[in-house]
Order: structure tokens, then sequence, then C-alpha cells
């Protein structure tokens, strides 16, 4: 299990939720051209969608990875983002227990 503090911390802030709700549906949110199903969104279709500037989403997805909400993997040039569905499940299990 990944560390629960850090993914409260990650959870905590909005835009990092928004990030994950994108991700769990991407073809809702993203165009279907920038979608790798193996790899999952490029970082950069993630800060074109957001707005905000591309230090601010980069600090909230680093956020993300640290907490292992999200998984990044690197092809060439190109970071793509998907959702950790085993921390989070185990992490939603978690609560269920706890909470």
């Amino acid at each position: 299990m990944a560390d629960e503090n850090l993914i409260y911390k990650a959870l905590a802030n909005p835009f990092r939720r928004e990030i994950l709700s994108w991700l769990k549906t991407p073809n809702k949110y993203f165009a279907r051209g920038c979608i790798d199903l193996g790899c999952g969104v490029p970082s950069n279709a993630i800060h074109a969608r957001s707005g905000l500037s591309q230090s601010t989403v980069s600090a909230h997805v680093a956020a993300l990875i640290e907490a292992r909400l999200l998984v990044s993997t690197r092809v060439g040039q190109w970071m793509f983002l998907s959702r950790n569905e085993e921390v989070i499940r185990a992490f939603a299990a978690q609560i269920r227990l706890h909470l």
C-alpha cells in the first residue's frame, strides 16, 4: 500500500481530483488521437485541458505520482499518465475499513 498520508495530501487539492477524474474516462475528456491506450494520456494534453501553466500542472502531477495515484510512462520525448488503479482500489478499501 502506498503512503496514506501522501494520498490524503494529494487528494486534498480539487485540481488533482479533477485530473484523476479525467483519467478515469479519458475518451470523454481528451481527443481520441492523443490517447495511447497502452500508456495513458500525454501530460501535455492534461496541461492543454487545464488552462493552467505548465509548471503548475507539473507540480500537481508530481504530487499524484509521488502518492502513487498516477503512473508515468516515458515514450521517447513524451510522458504519458494513467491512473494506478491498484493503489486507488487499495486506498478505497482502507477507507471503507477504517472510516
